[in-house]
């Protein structure tokens, strides 16, 4: 039995193919896990640590006098710093300034002759001598060390959004189309270029080539003003499904034509010469030969392409509009950030929860994938 031997070269490429696996992955790992911890354990530490306590510093505002309670002389105003939630507390604090002025179990001297005590636990004990009647509520600083909590709470603040149903039916209905529209017309360009001889092809190839480094955000106003004008001339609505799918249409056109024309030109020309000899007009050959033996470069580009409309965001605002009606899924999760950004706990959440959908497609398309190339690949005796 003879055993294979591994080149550097192939050595050298299976390392890096597992460094680039690592790369995506971790990162994907990390998402993940923040996605499913709790805000405060977010902010206070990394995803590698969700495994183990952390120490978070707090602050709760004590209940004001509406709260007390009389016992014997003295008026006394409890509860739990910790609301309810599971940790331990080391320390805690009156002052922004001194945070953990006084370890946990301590009596701390407040004014006018109160006293606080908060135990390690989290409950807190509030003491005067006078009624707190009136009283805002004393502010309480606390350091505890919480054990990993995890929970769907992001998931069901993302998924019980308001309007979030009708985006994600608004981003299928831009993606699928978008799609698939292109695809339909790089393909029929593809073959021409590739096997119908005419006068200024390669000018036209040239041309395609061209348009791949134009970059969007440069044609994206005067294709909107040609658009409008169009639509003017005919009465067509500018805010419409219609104008964005011509939209990524056109954006997506020349990559697909490149690519659709590269793969299909190297096809065996003996099928092309034996189905014109057999009387097979170029549709026929088109339909019958050509995109049979293409499904893995249509099912490539559909990926990439479904990829690019379904997490597009600047196009959908400048074709299809900002209202409730009109906003794509990622316009809706940019929505719930907040303006600053701040909630990265609906972030997370809302990553996974936007890529369900083109790894459920990169799947499906996978299959087709592979079929066709073992179609390809096969030939007739």
């Amino acid at each position: 039995m003879r055993t294979r031997v591994l080149s550097p070269l192939n050595i050298a490429v299976h390392t890096t193919v597992l460094l680039l696996v690592l790369v995506w992955t971790i990162p994907t790992i990390g998402l993940l896990v923040t996605s499913l911890r709790d805000k405060n354990q977010i902010v206070a530490s990394g995803w590698w640590t969700a495994l183990t306590s952390s120490s978070q510093k707090g602050i709760f505002r004590a209940p004001g006098g509406e709260a007390q309670r009389q016992e014997g002389a003295a008026y006394v105003i409890s509860g739990n710093v910790l609301e309810g939630g599971s940790g331990t507390v080391s320390a805690f604090g009156t002052s922004s300034l001194k945070p953990e002025e006084f370890e946990a179990g301590a009596t701390a001297q407040l004014k006018d002759g109160q006293t606080l005590t908060v135990a390690a636990d989290g409950t807190f004990k509030l003491t005067s001598n006078a009624s707190f009647e009136g009283s805002r509520g004393q502010r309480i600083f606390f350091t505890a060390e919480q054990p990993p909590r995890f929970s769907l709470d992001n998931y069901r603040t993302v998924l019980n959004a308001e309007g979030i149903g009708k985006s994600f039916i608004n981003s299928l209905t831009v993606a699928v189309p978008a799609t698939i529209i292109p695809i339909l017309v790089a393909a029929f360009a593809a073959y021409a270029l590739a096997w119908m001889p005419f006068p200024g092809r390669s000018l036209l190839l040239a041309g395609i080539v061209g348009l791949l480094v134009v970059p969007l955000q440069m044609s994206l106003i005067p294709l909107l003003r040609i658009y409008n004008d169009v639509g003017a001339f005919f009465g067509v609505p500018s805010k419409t499904y219609l104008g964005i799918w011509l939209a990524h249409m056109g954006f997506g056109l020349p990559l697909a034509i490149y690519l659709l024309r590269n793969y299909i030109a190297g096809l065996p020309r003996e099928i092309m010469e034996s189905a014109r000899v057999d009387g097979a007009s170029d549709f026929e050959i088109f339909i019958k030969i050509v995109l049979p033996l293409s499904y893995p470069a249509l099912a490539s580009f559909a990926i990439f392409q479904f990829l690019w409309t379904w997490n597009d965001l600047l196009v959908a605002m400048v074709f299809l509009g900002t209202g409730n009606d009109e906003l794509v899924l990622t316009g809706r999760l940019v929505n719930l950030l907040g303006s600053r950004g701040a909630n990265w706990e609906i972030l997370t959440a809302s990553a996974f929860i936007t890529i369900i959908v083109p790894l459920l497609v990169f799947f499906v398309l996978q299959r087709y994938l592979v079929r066709g190339l073992l179609a390809g690949s096969v030939k007739g005796g």
